[in-house]
């Protein structure tokens, strides 16, 4: 059904509705006009926007003592950005909702579509900025003899060029792939391939030069991140709904799952914001320059962004939530935000997650725990799922199906008017963004006069000699690692309050066992470890050695997979949702091929040569994407490894207990002996970087390396051996969960097993007296 079809007005069905016996008379309401402008009109108020705040802020005049590269440039460069950026946002919002939000069938099809156009759209764009880009950086004129010869050395040569001309290879391969696929798993893979476009636009602008440049750059790409997810899923719920994709239960439940996304993307972006404005102001007094004036506006079309936002989950989302199919009782499919909000089913309602998505074994697994306690919930909106009354539920549903058009148009109709609205707010703080990003900050991106050695090494000044309070003390704050910690201890703890308000329980252990491990994971990729490993062998051997062997022992034990399991609810429209993405994940061919146990060990501790006797090593000191790949490598490696010894989540099928031993066993020897080769070592590992920071306090590079390699013999057999004393205890309770088993058999049964020997052993002697 597309937007040109012949449609009703407001308040009588569809002509075409009222010839298809059943169908919803809220499939295909009326386009109406602001609607449709919305989206054309958040592209000019956008625009209008970069011109006005950069002719506030003078960025785009003519510089003095300079060659002007010509007004089209100056002014054509903000322009092609802000058209850049939104094309950026559709993209990755189209992809976003087609793997995690939309039904499967027409609404996935047609946001592929929109984000194939964008995507298209988006390499175009490129294009152009980057031409328009270095005409202003080398005020040349476009129609400079030369110019095309400088450009193409510009986008060979120049690492600027070059992220610009890979951010044009990879929007067009983003293009290519959204046209061809048409599954969830194909739309994922697609949003990180185009997510991995943001790397390079995260490492351009004022985070390039900027003194705190890890800092800058991961608030750059959360920010990024954020915005797109934010506008983009916006708009593409708008485009989709236009082209007539999205019918009532579609609707309902596709507004939910958007609202959790664009909740956390409000939060990183504001949290990102204020990151970014606290590097390059400087100060308070830093808001009275042009800059601040702009970061001050831009405070304030947030602020009504997230007012907006506050209307939609309160006036919107918890009306639709109460509106759903005719017994489908109260939230239906709009339960199931991707996020981790909304209300969770009946521990029950686990098991036909195996059915789509191939881990039944795991749901089913999971389960068992929810059991007792699932017997006698109550299910949201009153519906009793056991023993409750036929008379009450009959009544409820009739109830519901009378209010159910009426509301639910009124609420629909809201939405759409909110929607309009928050489109051209999101226009207008794109546009300032832009210009933002073009204004000189307060603080300067330049590199100090006389740099030290340290700071023209690793670009930040060197910390002071650590001591017992500094490990605790000084901080290096790490954007990504630091929200995704805090994200983390949120969802795990919402779901455990969405377990305990429907009558479940879930083991306190579990929970503190996560927020010890999150807190501790919170404190090694931010505070000491993370500043003084970035300068000292032995402070990095401390950092990996907590990562990969403290915090996935907290994180094992805390049994994430079996929580996400019993409190988010089964999604039953072929969409996936984060329930159905782990499941997937952890039941698939590659999942079980890394949580094999041999494996687990093999990757854990083969790992470390691999990384630290290769250029892996280096690469995670000098570059900010290596750096997280360690973070991310080596507390997953921890944790499939502790996972295949202790786990408590249903994972691969785990050997016997003693078979577990003998693997920690032989992990602890081959630990050892790499301690003991660094220990013993003379060569030092990247002496480039660790041999040349002149710092004027501790003992030489050779001997601090030393000393990691006696933190990885010591301190890490530490927590192997914390890990060898839990397999000891799980193995003894298992044993007497067994025993106490056979007694219950036993007790029922009888003693089968020796009776039959009995039986067997009264044969044998009767042979042996006839013989």
């Amino acid at each position: 059904m597309t937007a040109t079809a012949p449609r009703s007005t407001p308040g009588t069905a569809p002509d075409r509705a009222a010839r298809t016996p059943g169908r919803d008379v809220v499939d295909s309401p009326r386009n109406p006009w602001w609607l449709v402008a919305a989206g054309p009109a958040a592209v000019v108020v956008a625009v209008l926007a970069v011109l006005a705040a950069g002719a506030f802020s003078g960025a785009f005049e003519a510089l003095t003592g300079f060659a002007d590269p010509g007004a089209i440039s100056r002014w054509g460069l903000p322009v092609s950005t802000v058209l850049t950026e939104l094309a950026i946002s559709l993209t990755i919002g189209a992809l976003v909702l087609a793997a995690c939000v939309l039904p499967a069938g027409p609404p996935m099809r047609r946001a592929l579509g929109v984000a194939g156009a964008a995507s298209a759209t988006w390499a175009v764009l490129t294009v152009v900025q980057t031409v328009l880009r270095y005409s202003v950086l080398s005020s040349m004129p476009v129609s400079s003899i030369g110019f095309g010869d400088q450009l193409a050395a510009f986008v060979t040569q120049i690492s600027l060029g070059r992220s610009l001309l890979g951010v044009i290879i990879v929007a067009a391969l983003t293009s290519a792939c959204a046209l061809a696929v048409r599954t969830p798993t194909g739309a994922l893979w697609t949003a990180l391939l185009a997510i991995s476009a943001l790397a390079f636009q995260a490492n351009t602008g004022h985070t390039a030069g900027a003194a705190s440049h890890e800092l800058a750059i991961s608030s750059m790409f959360l920010h990024l991140g954020g915005a797109a997810l934010w506008i983009g899923g916006l708009g593409v719920l708008a485009i989709v709904r236009l082209r007539g994709g999205l019918d009532r239960t579609s609707f309902a439940s596709s507004v939910s799952r958007y609202s959790s996304i664009a909740g956390w993307s409000f939060v990183a972006v504001a949290v990102s914001g204020v990151a970014n404005a606290w590097i390059r102001v400087g100060g308070i007094d830093g808001l009275s320059t042009d800059y601040g004036i702009l970061i001050l506006a831009k405070v304030g079309l947030m602020v009504v962004l997230g007012a907006l936002g506050f209307a939609h989950r309160e006036l919107v989302v918890r009306r639709l939530q109460g509106v759903g199919p005719a017994g489908g009782g109260r939230g239906g499919a709009a339960r199931g935000s991707a996020g981790g909000g909304g209300s969770a089913r009946a521990a029950g309602d686990a098991r036909p997650a195996g059915k789509t998505t191939g881990g039944r074994g795991v749901a089913a697994a999971a389960d068992k725990e929810a059991a007792p306690s699932a017997r006698a919930t109550t299910a949201p909106g009153g519906a009793t799922t056991a023993g409750g009354s036929a008379v009450g539920q009959k009544k409820g549903t009739a109830a519901r199906t009378a209010v159910a058009p009426a509301t639910e148009k009124a609420a629909t109709w809201l939405f759409w008017r909110l929607v309009a609205v928050e489109l051209l707010v999101m226009g207008a703080v794109s546009g300032v963004a832009v210009a933002l990003g073009s204004t000189a900050p307060p603080i300067p991106d330049e590199p100090p006069a006389l740099p030290t050695p340290a700071e023209l090494v690793t670009g930040h000044p060197l910390p002071p000699e650590p001591d017992l309070g500094r490990w605790f003390t000084e901080w290096r704050w790490d954007l990504l690692p630091a929200f995704a910690c805090v994200a983390a201890l949120v969802v795990y703890l919402r779901w455990v309050r969405r377990l305990a308000r429907r009558g479940d329980k879930w083991p306190v252990g579990r929970t503190i066992s996560w927020c010890f491990g999150i807190v501790i994971l919170f404190w090694v990729t931010n505070g000491g470890p993370a500043m003084y490993g970035h300068v000292l062998f032995s402070a990095h051997m401390v950092q990996h050695m907590v990562l990969a062997m403290v915090v996935p022992i907290f994180l094992v034990l805390a049994a994430p997979v079996t929580l996400l399991v019993r409190a988010v609810p089964v999604r039953k429209d072929g969409s996936r949702g984060p329930r159905e993405w782990v499941l997937a994940l952890v039941t698939s061919k590659w999942g079980q091929f890394f949580a094999n146990p041999v494996v687990a060990a093999v990757n854990f501790a083969g790992s470390m040569i691999v990384f630290y006797y290769t250029p892996a090593f280096e690469l995670a000191l000098t570059t900010y994407v290596g750096h997280l790949a360690m973070l991310l490598h080596f507390t997953l490696a921890g944790y499939l490894f502790a996972n295949a010894l202790i786990g408590i989540d249903p994972g691969p099928h785990r050997p016997g207990w003693p078979q577990r031993l003998l693997l920690l066993f032989a992990t602890m020897a081959f630990h050892a002996f790499f301690g003991v080769a660094l220990t013993t070592g003379t060569a030092l590992l990247v002496p480039e970087w660790f041999g040349l920071l002149g710092h004027d306090w501790g003992i030489t590079a050779i001997a601090d390396q030393q000393r990691g390699g006696g933190v990885a013999w010591g301190i890490g057999e530490l927590p192997t051996l914390s890990l060898a004393i839990i397999v000891a205890i799980m193995w003894s309770r298992s044993d007497d969960r067994e025993a106490k088993r056979r007694d219950r058999r036993v007790d029922q049964v009888g003693d089968v097993e020796m009776d039959e020997y009995n039986e067997m052993l009264a044969k044998m002697a009767e042979r042996d007296a006839k013989d």
